[in-house]
């Protein structure tokens, strides 16, 4: 089955053909929707060979606690998808916007969602629940959702491939470091904790956003900046991070800037890096123990001087790193030194449009 798959991100709208063996035919990116996407545009991508797909799979950040896995959409579908929008108000109408267009260019399509949040609902109550007021949490169904499921969720398939080894008994900390910056504790293949939270701001440093804040600090400075809730939200999402450190969102200039000796970017990659080596050792003592580190997502692949700081930092896990194998890695690799006795340390391929496209294939043969 040739499944399109088309990822509605923050910045692009990546539109990927994948055959029956997972091969790439086509591949475009477009302008990320907003409001709308150009017809016209995506008529003649589709045209030009994209259109030749059996069904669409769409990548979808928000599924609430409803959808637990991937689903046939229909209109009872969609529209219980445009409700969950004020859980993900950034990001839901962008996967949204795609969805209504692909389906009016391809309306005869089986089309499919899979969720960023379904890998995360084998989390334990103990993982996901917060500790506020019943009342709140149960007529605002506040809990831990987590994100980036789709990219953990082929990290806990991928591991275990790479190792020739079952997923049974494995235990990864999947980093997927990209602009967003998430952590997952898997074990048997399941996530059971994870570091983003109701939204996608909470845990790790990321780009733009800042990642877990006291929520005091912020009710002591809504007083006294005269922000409104929108603007402070905005501050957070899109001033915080690395940008409100270094006056950057781009890893590869912190990290030119730190070498340089310039404080802001030194002091920028040693809070990320603190956060990242806590979150890390957090996500190990929910899993018992670590057998894998695996890096994905933008970062996570191409920055081995955030591999090798975070590592650095946990040799008490029993990680460590080779530092050749960590300089020269590329693709899907193991960069754990030859005969270490502790985990194991992988780069591996984001790739969301396989686990997407396995999803979609597996409703629609259902």
């Amino acid at each position: 089955m040739r499944v399109l798959v088309v990822n509605a991100g923050s910045s692009t709208l990546k539109l990927t053909l994948l055959d029956g063996d997972d091969a790439v035919l086509g591949q475009r990116e477009l302008a990320a929707p907003r409001a709308a996407i150009d017809s016209a545009e995506l008529r003649t991508v589709l045209d030009d060979g994209l259109g030749d797909a059996d069904a669409v799979g769409h990548r979808i950040v928000h599924g609430g606690e409803r959808y637990r896995d991937a689903i046939l959409i229909d209109a009872g579908v969609e529209s219980a998808l445009c409700d969950l929008t004020e859980l993900a108000p950034l990001h839901q109408p962008k996967s949204l916007a795609a969805l209504d267009a692909v389906s009016a260019a391809l309306p005869k399509l089986p089309a499919v969602a899979c969720f960023d949040t379904a890998f995360h609902a084998t989390l334990s109550d103990a993982a996901a629940t917060y500790a506020l007021p019943s009342a709140w949490r149960e007529r605002w169904r506040l809990r831990r959702y987590g994100f980036h499921g789709l990219s953990h969720s082929w990290v806990a398939r991928r591991a275990p491939e790479l190792l020739a080894r079952s997923a049974a008994g494995l235990r990864i900390v999947s980093c997927h470091l990209g602009a967003g910056a998430s952590l997952c504790a898997i074990a048997d293949g399941r996530s059971i904790d994870t570091t983003m939270g109701f939204t996608p701001l909470d845990g790790l440093v990321m780009a733009t956003r800042s990642g877990s804040v006291d929520p005091g600090l912020l009710l002591w400075l809504l007083p006294r900046t005269g922000l409104s809730p929108g603007e402070l939200a905005d501050a957070l999402e899109h001033d915080s991070g690395l940008q409100g450190l270094a006056g950057t969102a781009d890893m590869r200039d912190v990290l030119t800037r730190a070498g340089a000796g310039h404080p802001e970017a030194r002091l920028a990659l040693d809070v990320y890096l603190h956060h990242l080596r806590a979150g890390i050792a957090a996500m190990a003592a929910a899993l018992g123990g670590i057998d894998v580190l695996a890096f994905t997502g933008g970062v996570g692949e191409r920055a081995p001087l955030i591999r090798a700081g975070a590592v650095a930092g946990l040799s008490f896990l029993g990680l460590s790193i080779d530092e050749p194998a960590n300089l020269a890695a590329t693709g899907d690799t193991e960069i754990t030194p030859a005969g270490a006795a502790g985990g194991r340390v992988l780069v591996i391929t984001a790739r969301e449009d396989l686990e997407i496209a396995c999803q979609a294939r597996k409703v629609c043969a259902s």
